[in-house]
């Protein structure tokens, strides 16, 4: 019960300071210099691992499915398998899963530091409201910048499959069978859904890890508490959306 009552007085202060920040949407385009900062910490400083991740993982994928379906005589297949699992699944997950854990963590973590030793409370005595100036400009950083990795995630993705492809043994298929099993069955709505998979998880994300570093209590060692509770809280956040998301886009 008690740990009921904690998710649904978290969920309540989420949807408080959403609330909060929406009041001060018109103030982002005065706020641009932020807003390019954290286009650049979420974006362009996550983009290194997301490249690396969505390769292996596309190698991987090719791998497994390889093998299976050599057994069946289905290899041709490989592509398709490849770019619609990564285009509607993978792609979106993996990309949250990482700004989780390197954005979220971040995030957290600052603004946590920010509450415990109580900049925050100088900002609210100063009457500049924490939402405006520290959770508006990552909301809508992350919305243009979740798209643009998911994207080049899902294309380093394939592009590891097309390599596993082609230059494993007992899979060896040319790079042009594998894009053509891939383009015969993928749709643009393939990868729309992808891309509207990473907008709802980046912004939950960034939402969840601003709301639970404002409302750090007690001293600086609470601050590995929130960032600990935030990254849970996304990562299971992500797996929860993506059922739902999942189940109404089908």
């Amino acid at each position: 019960m008690n740990q009921l009552t904690s998710i649904l007085e978290g969920f309540g202060r989420a949807m408080l300071l959403l609330i909060e920040s929406g009041r001060h949407l018109g103030t982002l385009p005065r706020q641009r210099a932020r807003f390019i900062e954290q286009c650049y910490l979420i974006g362009y400083t996550t983009l290194p691992i997301v490249a690396i991740l969505c390769f292996f993982m596309g190698s991987v994928l090719a791998l497994q499915s390889g093998y299976s379906m050599e057994n069946f005589g289905a290899k041709q297949f490989i592509g398709s398998l490849v770019g619609l699992s990564f285009a509607r699944e993978l792609g979106p997950v993996i990309v949250a899963i990482l700004v989780a854990g390197r954005v979220g963590s971040a995030i957290t973590a600052e603004l946590a530091s920010m509450k415990v030793y109580q900049e925050i409370d100088a900002l609210v005595t100063m009457n500049i409201p924490p939402a405006r100036m520290l959770v508006l400009p990552r909301l809508a950083a992350v919305l243009v910048m979740m798209p643009v990795l998911t994207i080049i995630g899902i294309l380093i993705g394939w592009f590891g499959g097309a390599v596993v492809c082609t230059y494993v043994d007992f899979i060896s298929i040319e790079p042009e069978a594998y894009f053509a099993a891939l383009r015969s069955f993928m749709q643009f709505k393939d990868v729309g859904t992808g891309i509207l998979k990473a907008e709802i998880f980046g912004f939950v994300i960034v939402l969840i890890c601003c709301s639970i570093g404002l409302n750090t209590r007690g001293g600086p060692r609470e601050i590995g508490a929130s960032v600990t509770k935030a990254v849970v809280a996304s990562l299971i956040s992500i797996l929860v959306l993506d059922y739902f998301v999942t189940k109404a886009l089908l």
